[in-house]
């Protein structure tokens, strides 16, 4: 299950782990955007697109139902949704603030809370999408507050369920040629990139770890981002 699976990061996950056999299912906001990319990945019966808000509890609760109504379990979950707002907070609207936060926050832990129960009769994974944002500090960022507190999660989750076999990992990626910097005007044409596919070949590998070896955080940045 990949949250935000429509697009970048999430979408390039989603190719790479049905090219490696896996059943997927994909949620997000737009119906259009799913369905696109449904439609070129032409994966048949082994895609599940789900429309849905990861920040709204009843629509992670439905999602995580109809998985496990149709594949019967659930192995690796990835919380990857999320956006960024441009400028500082002195600029930010006060509601995307909060829709902000509660993409980046209340998500991936609404995600956590929901799939615990089945992860822990698969002795799954879970990997949730950080960001250098969360590993270090810029003048009135809100969405790196937004990061530190999803890395906070991750380590709180470890610490929750690592002793019934559960792996959890946060990956963490630098500056990634995706859309989510639409919002931001796009990547500056000056910065080094990576991309989304580059980030998805991390998360697999995660993954993909044998049983008994759970990798906590995964840093990574393009070759020559200082920051």
């Amino acid at each position: 299950m990949i949250t935000g699976g429509s697009t970048g990061i999430g979408a390039a996950t989603a190719r790479a782990l049905i090219k490696q056999g896996h059943r997927v299912a994909v949620t997000g906001r737009d119906a259009d955007r799913l369905a696109a990319f449904a439609a070129s990945v032409g994966a048949g019966e082994r895609l599940l697109t789900l429309t849905g808000d990861t920040s709204d509890e009843s629509h992670v609760a439905a999602a995580v139902r109809d998985i496990v109504g149709r594949w019967g379990r659930l192995d690796t979950v990835i919380a990857n949704a999320g956006f960024s707002l441009p400028g500082t907070l002195e600029d930010h609207e006060p509601e995307a603030m909060r829709a902000m936060v509660l993409t980046n926050v209340l998500g991936p832990a609404l995600l956590v809370r929901e799939t615990l129960p089945h992860l822990r009769q698969s002795k799954g994974r879970i990997v949730i999408v950080g960001s250098v944002a969360g590993v270090r500090n810029t003048p009135g960022n809100l969405y790196s507050v937004t990061k530190w507190a999803a890395h906070a999660l991750a380590e709180n989750t470890r610490l929750l369920v690592g002793k019934d076999g559960v792996g959890v990992t946060v990956v963490a990626p630098g500056v990634v040629d995706t859309p989510f910097w639409d919002r931001r005007g796009g990547v500056p044409e000056a910065a080094p990139a990576m991309t989304a596919e580059q980030i998805a070949d991390v998360i697999v590998f995660a993954i993909n770890q044998p049983e008994g070896v759970d990798i906590n955080q995964l840093t990574l940045r393009p070759s020559g981002q200082a920051g």
